[in-house]
């Protein structure tokens, strides 16, 4: 069955000509641009946008991959946080970064002569809600994860095979996703929560958010690394205490774990260092 959806993949690469891939990084845009490679070799143009919302580790895991698979990796600019739609962070806020990147993506495709774009929806995408599909429909950006009917366990599996580093790489989303909804995102406020986030990896915990409401810092790690922390009350004070240098007043540690999709803030804090 696997082998299958990845001939389908191949199959549907091999007969664009040529594609721009939107790449992060993360393991279903890697997945692609590692088959869209494969399949189209040069006439593959894998690009990664650069904007605050991404965090520096995420960059240089993204180049570090490239390089390692010689895709000629190209990097571009986006501009979203000068759009009042975006920052304002009302729950279409994907929307507006995903038409930002495309608008930026069609360009780029223009100069170099490539018809197509695609990006690293799979099949899970679908039973969530995702204003960056609407944006994708929009401009006619191709999924050829999901046209395959890749599901993540299976691109999972396949990077693995393909020997991507990022196949087990914990599951990401932009540092403006740290924002309850209709908090406005803000340069200061990515910047708080890429160094805390970097401070908690630094220390080992591989799947964490740190929340940003205002004054106030949530952490959420994987609930197998979580009593690593909420056991250990000479952690959590140093941790408490780095957080506070870079900017928050207080600093929570959620006692239910990292939940994707949790930045709501709907959730009760369970404890305060």
């Amino acid at each position: 069955m696997l082998q299958h959806k990845e001939k389908t993949l191949l199959n549907r690469l091999g007969k664009l000509g040529g594609v721009v891939v939107a790449y992060s990084g993360g393991v279903d845009s890697s997945l692609l641009a590692y088959y869209a490679r494969r399949a189209l070799n040069e006439n593959a143009k894998i690009v990664i946008a650069i904007s605050p919302s991404l965090a520096q580790e995420e960059l240089l895991a993204a180049r570090e991959q490239a390089q390692q698979f010689a895709w000629d990796l190209l990097e571009i600019h986006t501009n979203e946080m000068d759009l009042d739609e975006y920052t304002r962070n009302d729950l279409m806020r994907c929307y507006f970064c995903k038409t930002e990147l495309f608008e930026e993506l069609e360009s780029l495709a223009d100069q170099l002569g490539i018809n197509h774009i695609a990006y690293g929806a799979n099949m899970d995408d679908r039973q969530d809600f995702r204003p960056g599909q609407k944006a994708a429909d929009e401009h006619r950006v191709l999924s050829p994860l999901q046209e395959a009917g890749l599901t993540k366990k299976e691109i999972r599996e396949l990077a693995q095979k393909a020997g991507l580093p990022s196949w087990d790489r914990p599951q990401a989303a932009c540092l403006s996703s740290r924002f309850p909804a209709f908090q406005p995102v803000t340069i200061e406020g990515l910047s708080q929560i890429e160094r805390a986030e970097s401070y908690l990896h630094s220390l080992g915990f591989k799947q964490v958010r740190v929340r940003h409401h205002g004054e106030i810092a949530r952490i959420e790690v994987a609930t197998d690394e979580l009593p690593r922390l909420s056991g250990d009350a000479e952690l959590m004070q140093q941790v408490s205490e780095k957080l506070k240098l870079f900017g928050y007043s207080f600093v929570t540690l959620d006692m239910e774990g990292y939940k994707q999709g949790s930045s709501n803030g709907s959730r009760k804090v369970a404890r305060t260092t």
